[in-house]
């Protein structure tokens, strides 16, 4: 991988991509939008509102933490996903 690449984000929760996280289409091949948990063999994994996909990534404040100098809340997190998803493709 290019380490000249900029930091590529999955286009429906925000996660950061890099190889061992992309998503599939539906020939198998890697999909560069989206990781795997959103997703897979050229489909979406689920149908949900913006709304309800900020929803389910703020459960996973603690492991956004983990790469962070300094902790956020889940509240900070939420807040910060609002003003990022509407960027987003999806």
């Amino acid at each position: 991988m290019d380490t000249n690449m900029e930091q590529k984000f999955c286009q429906s929760c925000g996660m950061p991509l890099s190889p061992e996280v992309l998503g599939t289409n539906a020939d198998g091949s890697k999909n560069e939008d989206y990781c795997m948990y959103c997703y897979k063999d050229g489909k979406f994994l689920q149908e949900c509102t913006m709304e309800e996909m900020i929803e389910h990534c703020a459960q996973f404040v603690d492991e956004v933490n983990k790469g962070l100098p300094q902790p956020i809340t889940k509240e900070e997190y939420i807040g910060q996903m609002k003003m990022y998803f509407p960027h987003l493709k999806r």
